[in-house]
């Protein structure tokens, strides 16, 4: 069991006044059973069930109060009275969605058991919320669980002299080309819990082929459980198997992946898969300023949950591996969507997403890769090698914004330079390496009035 940082937000929820049960979301595969099983370590009474099992979901079958319901569980799993009222008790019910009398008994722990703390989690939840079932309103709260980011990577490979360098703001000289070594090697291989784990006891890629293979073809397996109609399962098995060669693209959705699916068709497929966070179909805001506001008639650009399954189905991994440069790999596009995937787990809330920002225009296009809300400002964030002068859609965006900072992430080390733009505008400029792209928080502060 590896060190999350999702567990220290977990500690938050556990510490609040007025705690409701919390639900554990996010993609198959990602960690979260694991994840409360280490937590369940922190309290005196921890309880698991998993309604998959007969007798676990037995506990809920019925019109049952509760009161016995709560003294069932305790009953079956050796918990006596005297044990709940010693210390803290953590009740995990994984794969909930098995069980609608579970979900919504929920709201009777935030109404009848405050001192209970109750988990639940499910793997394939995302795909039946709002349709089959959905969770009592107001009684309980999420968060969102992703792949292992670099700096738990870093946890998991007893790299920790190389995590704490992370957390500086511009790391030492002698500390920029390892952490660059392990980040490309972080990039090669992804951040799934199981690739991380086998990785981390052999440090052996090719065994490692066995792994995604299972990872992928589990998702695909999962397409029938993801379909609310027979006719849209071919249509999600051809959108997986077409979207690795998509990555971090703009996309069409009618004759996606050269095929005969209508629009409305691909469409729906990706709303599901991107409801059970397997898939992000981000549509591109098209002005400098907050609130965000995504353009849906522009088209939108694809990530994928985990840029090691990308590597591994385009058959990119020797590549990557050969590459002095990462950004040199597949147009770019690899080094872009792992700063994406850095970028989007610096948040655990289900609501947020990836956002880009574009200007097209007749004979006079821009467009930049990311841009983070930031002090009620709209950062410009773009992913590029290269003289810092060449990056003229970042210099598109300044000359329309109410600010003057913006971002660069590259391989190089951190450099703040005072630019101007190519209408004339100065601008502060952020180099900063790809390895901190979690970390942009740390150099904005004061920089923004």
């Amino acid at each position: 069991m590896y060190k999350r940082a999702i567990i220290d937000k977990m500690r938050l929820w556990a510490q609040k006044d007025g705690r409701k049960p919390l639900v554990l979301r996010g993609a198959r595969q990602v960690g979260k059973t694991t994840v409360v099983k280490m937590f369940g370590d922190e309290f005196d009474v921890f309880i698991s069930l998993n309604l998959e099992k007969k007798e676990d979901k037995g506990i809920f079958d019925g019109d049952k109060s509760f009161e016995s319901v709560l003294e069932a569980i305790c009953f079956l799993k050796g918990i006596t009275a005297k044990m709940l009222d010693r210390g803290r008790t953590l009740i995990f019910i994984d794969e909930i969605q098995n069980s609608p009398a579970a979900v919504a008994l929920l709201r009777y722990f935030y109404e009848d058991a405050p001192d209970v703390f109750v988990i639940a989690a499910g793997s394939i939840l995302e795909n039946i919320l709002d349709t089959k079932l959905s969770f009592p309103v107001g009684r309980v709260e999420f968060l969102l669980i992703h792949p292992f980011n670099f700096e738990e990577f870093l946890w998991a490979m007893n790299e920790n002299m190389a995590a704490e360098m992370l957390n500086n703001t511009s790391p030492p000289d002698f500390a920029h080309q390892k952490l660059l070594d392990l980040f490309h090697r972080y990039t090669l291989i992804g951040g799934m819990p199981e690739i991380i784990n086998v990785y981390g006891k052999t440090q052996d890629l090719v065994a490692l082929s066995s792994v995604y293979e299972s990872l992928i073809l589990a998702y695909e397996e999962d397409i029938e459980k993801y379909a609310p109609r027979d006719k849209l399962v071919p249509v999600l098995r051809h959108v997986i198997s077409s979207s690795f060669n998509e990555v971090a693209s703009r996309i069409k959705f009618g004759g996606f992946g050269n095929s005969n699916y209508t629009a409305k068709e691909v469409k729906e497929a990706f709303a599901i898969l991107q409801k059970a966070f397997l898939f992000q179909v981000i549509h591109p805001t098209t002005t400098p300023f907050l609130p965000l506001s995504p353009n849906l008639k522009r088209a939108p650009r694809l990530h994928i949950l985990d840029t090691g399954l990308i590597n591994f189905f385009s058959k990119m991994q020797k590549a990557l591996f050969l590459a002095k440069d990462i950004s040199a790999v597949y147009s770019g596009k690899i080094i872009e969507h792992i700063v994406g995937q850095e970028l989007y787990a610096t948040t655990n809330s289900p609501l947020d997403s990836l956002n880009f920002w574009v200007r097209e225009q007749s004979q006079s296009n821009a467009e930049v890769d990311y841009v983070i809300a930031y002090e009620g400002y709209l950062i410009p964030v773009e992913v590029k090698s290269g003289a810092s002068g060449r990056l003229r859609s970042l210099h598109a965006y300044i000359d329309s914004a109410p600010h003057d900072i913006a971002i660069r992430l590259y391989s190089g080390e951190f450099i703040k330079e005072h630019s101007v733009t190519i209408a004339g505008n100065r601008f502060q400029l952020l180099n900063i390496p790809y390895y901190q792209a979690s970390q942009l928080d740390r150099y904005l502060k004061g920089l923004v009035d």
